[in-house]
């Protein structure tokens, strides 16, 4: 599925183009260079990484609404822990 008019059909849909993008963030993968070294080739084949960059922030808006989707049905509580880096205690 695609959300944005596109001249071209790109090999890559947007959902899979958001999947990805969500998957990295949740691996900690920071930079684009790094994400397309641990990518499978047959996904890295299908997507260069300047057209995955420019469809990535064109599609914020999805995902950012995805996101908070995600956030609101995993819990509703009025407090959270995050664990960002695992310290001796």
């Amino acid at each position: 599925m695609n959300f944005l008019n596109q001249i071209r059909n790109p090999k890559l849909s947007d959902l899979e183009l958001i999947s990805i993008g969500l998957t990295s963030e949740f691996m900690s993968i920071d930079s684009e260079r790094d994400l397309f070294r641990k990518l499978p080739f047959n996904l890295s084949s299908r997507i260069e990484r300047s057209v995955y960059n420019r469809r990535k922030r064109k599609l914020f808006a999805y995902r950012d609404s995805l996101r908070n989707k995600i956030a609101a049905k995993i819990s509703v509580s009025d407090y959270y822990i995050v664990d960002s880096m695992p310290l001796e205690i």
